[in-house]
């Protein structure tokens, strides 16, 4: 949205449904994005009313406001029958649509038979718009029109300075590779870009100080700091919290001085969730309610491992360079629907991009406290899996930065392929809508 503005010639107004972050834009979310969070088969299936009605109450929001486009962002069940209603609606009154454009393309790859469902898709939209390299050609191969954009996990190093009045840049002297490097003042945090011929070749790195970060939560010196991360559904949070929760009994009979950190993800729902469960732990624990992206970053600072469900945020742990156990469990239905027709071994997009078991993953039966103990005994005393994980994330961030030639289209004469401010995922995603925008009205 704010990259929509800054490239738009014209005015912008905002409708639909989004969450806190997209409302600090200037949008009134037609419910509450909770309504609509659900993922899994089994998991969906008590929620399937409020969820119908959800959607027929987005595309009748859709008609009142008329809009010039239509963007739809994840949540490909919800999102494309979205699409298909609005199409069916504005074929009723017998005038064109808009353009349809989805944000985060439906990982088809990573299922058996995936790219058989691929048929109808460009009926259904008219452009999408992927984060992953290699999505663009898989889907314009199947006749869909597509641009990769970049991950959005990357606008981490730029939007966590939004939360400052004031910030500057400043450049290292001293660089044994004689490239430019900017530091980002941000209190205790630093994000690091070493800048060369191609912002690709960054090092996307949010660095903070430990030693601030634990002086700021009020933590002893000579603790061992452990970030928890149990998701951002409250399906996902009831479930794996007693895990994470008995594996860290384990670690604090080995662990001396052993302290959670728990930022808990902006919504009502999961923060109470998560604030109810927390109260019977036995392990000192710090929660972070409603945590923003400088809190998230500065516990990610202070700590020394992290236990995370799988998501986005391994993404942000590799950002923060934090080494990582990754966890996932979900009802028994969809843990075998996902095992019997996946095509892939692993479940956190590092792993997946790198076809290599560089973060320790603990899935469905496997998922015991003692096995999350087991693997976080490993990451926290064997300095060469730190330094493995260390060496993945740059490796990943860097697979997952617009292309040169996305930037060069996308952002025109207001920006410069130089400038590795620029080069932000956000800017040619909004800047391939406004083109469709263009083509439309000609």
């Amino acid at each position: 949205m704010a990259s929509l503005r800054r490239l738009s010639p014209r005015p912008l107004q905002f409708a639909g449904v989004g969450g806190n972050l997209m409302k600090r834009e200037g949008l009134v979310s037609e419910f509450p994005m909770e309504d609509i969070a659900v993922m899994g088969v089994a998991e969906l299936l008590p929620h399937l009313v409020r969820i119908w009605v959800r959607l027929r109450q987005t595309v009748t929001a859709v008609m009142d406001f008329r809009p010039h486009v239509v963007v739809t962002v994840d949540a490909k069940g919800f999102s494309f029958r979205v699409l298909r209603s609005i199409t069916d609606a504005y074929r009723r009154l017998g005038v064109s649509r808009p353009p349809l454009v989805h944000y985060v393309a439906p990982s088809s790859w990573a299922w058996k038979g995936g790219e058989n469902k691929l048929k109808n898709l460009a009926d259904t939209l008219d452009h999408l718009l992927c984060i992953l390299p290699f999505e663009a050609a898989l889907f314009k191969a199947h006749g869909i029109k597509a641009t990769y954009v970049g991950h959005p996990v990357l606008e981490d190093a730029f939007t966590s300075v939004a939360v400052c009045t004031s910030w500057c840049l400043s450049p290292l002297a001293s660089v044994a590779d004689t490239q430019n490097v900017y530091l980002l003042k941000l209190g205790c945090l630093l994000t690091t870009y070493s800048t060369g011929e191609n912002p690709a070749h960054c090092r996307w790195w949010i660095k903070g100080s430990k030693s601030c970060s634990r002086q700021d939560f009020g933590l002893q010196s000579g603790s061992t700091v452990v970030c928890v991360l149990p998701g951002s559904r409250a399906q996902e949070v009831k479930r794996m919290l007693p895990l994470f929760e008995s594996a860290l009994d384990l670690l604090a009979d080995k662990v001396p001085m052993l302290t959670a950190i728990i930022p808990t993800a902006p919504s009502h729902v999961i923060t109470d969730a998560v604030t109810e469960a927390v109260k019977s732990w036995k392990t000192p624990n710090i929660l972070l309610p409603y945590a923003s992206e400088k809190d998230k970053y500065s516990a990610f600072a202070a700590s020394d491992v992290s236990l995370c469900t799988s998501g986005t945020a391994v993404l942000q742990l590799q950002m923060a360079r934090v080494p990582t156990v990754v966890a996932y469990r979900a009802h028994p239905l969809t843990e075998w629907l996902i095992k019997s027709r996946t095509k892939l071994h692993y479940i956190s997009l590092p792993n997946i991009l790198l076809d290599s078991p560089v973060i320790p993953e603990a899935l469905f039966a496997d998922c015991t406290p003692q096995r999350l103990f087991t693997l976080l005994c490993q990451v926290l005393e064997d300095s060469e899996v730190k330094e493995q994980q260390a060496k993945a994330a740059e490796q990943v961030l860097s697979m997952l930065v617009p292309p040169q030639q996305s930037v060069l289209e996308s952002t025109g004469s207001l920006c410069s392929v130089e400038n590795v401010f620029d080069w932000r995922p956000s800017m040619a995603a909004a800047s391939t809508i406004l083109t469709l925008l263009q083509i439309d009205k000609t």
